[in-house]
């Protein structure tokens, strides 16, 4: 009797143990929004990478302590590995396309060691071929000033077939187009030439985009082409996301906004939305010289509620048709 007791009391604390290991996964696990990636098609050589994120929604800060996939056929690295509260962190999985040919997949597994230990596994898949190739391995654009027009030329060489076309090229975002400028045949298949242009319209910061170009081959209907670059703001706010901290009622706390530019500019004011009265402050530059760098002291008040509190804050220049990038200021009023 006693020796049953002690088995079903040995099961008991096990089980216990292991579902508490497995609750303890979920703090991570809810960090990533998506955690597979399906690449499809990828020529050999071709640069494809997907980016994982993962965003802290705890006061605490979350550090990667490690990524590693379960084939070569798949590259990680990490972006930012110590993510601040709201703040987000970036896994990076790239396909090996130089070494490894056919249908791939990797199990990534990313391993958390504050604010206390966790793995959270993400899966991709691929199929690498021999017989597509880009010249270069991507679009590169490199950086960009905001608001400038630019295009970059990409051959796509198909071995082996004769009858082979590139037949349309679908963009995801408004601001990338291409056109098919030249197909030609070859002693060894058919180059397809093809015209990327990134418009003005794009968005300030890094570029990670792919264009779909679409084929008459029931084989490979569709190619992903990947875009890479950076547009550089005429105007950057660093940070965009101000985290004032845990304050308790009626506590006060500053940080500090760095606005640069491009070129020299006065600040002409703040104005912030969403705001609790008073609660909030903007200690502007002293002086309304014009220079390209100016620090902003952010001055917070927290109010004798408890929660969260969120507040938009703009930024106006003498700059004509240049818009500021909105600061998103974040506190949690605690006792």
């Amino acid at each position: 009797m006693r020796r049953r007791v002690f088995a079903v009391l040995v099961a008991c604390i096990l089980s216990c143990e292991i579902f508490g290991s497995a609750k303890a996964q979920d703090w991570a696990t809810k960090m990533f929004e998506v955690r597979e990636h399906e690449f499809g098609v990828v020529p050999r050589g071709a640069k494809a990478e997907f980016r994982f994120e993962f965003k802290n929604p705890y006061t605490e800060d979350v550090h990667v302590a490690n990524a590693r996939a379960s084939c070569g056929c798949t590259l990680v690295r990490v972006e930012n590995p110590t993510v601040k509260t709201y703040q987000t962190g970036t896994i990076v999985a790239t396909v090996n396309s130089q070494a490894f040919l056919g249908a791939k997949g990797a199990t990534i597994t990313v391993t958390f060691d504050k604010p206390q230990y966790a793995e959270v596994q993400l899966r991709v898949r691929s199929y690498i071929r021999s017989d597509v190739e880009f010249q270069p391995e991507c679009v590169r654009f490199g950086t960009v000033e905001q608001g400038t027009e630019t295009e970059q030329t990409v051959v796509v060489n198909r071995i082996g077939r004769s009858d082979w076309r590139v037949l349309d090229v679908k963009s995801s975002v408004p601001y990338l187009s291409a056109e098919i400028v030249a197909t030609e045949r070859t002693t060894s298949g058919i180059n397809c030439r093809i015209k990327v242009r990134l418009t003005g319209k794009a968005p300030a910061g890094s570029l990670h985009e792919y264009l779909t170009l679409m084929t008459n081959d029931p084989q490979i209907r569709e190619l992903p082409l990947m875009v890479e670059g950076n547009v550089e703001a005429l105007v950057s706010v660093t940070p965009t996301l101000l985290f004032l901290g845990v304050v308790k009622p009626g506590q006060t706390v500053t940080r500090q906004l760095v606005v640069r530019g491009r070129r020299p500019f006065s600040i002409l004011g703040t104005e912030c939305s969403d705001c609790p009265a008073g609660s909030l402050e903007c200690q502007l530059p002293i002086g309304s010289e014009s220079r390209t760098v100016h620090v902003i002291i952010v001055k917070f008040t927290a109010g004798q509620q408890e929660g969260k509190v969120h507040v938009r804050l703009n930024v106006r220049s003498d700059l004509e048709d240049v818009t500021i990038p909105e600061t998103t200021a974040i506190a949690m009023v605690k006792y």
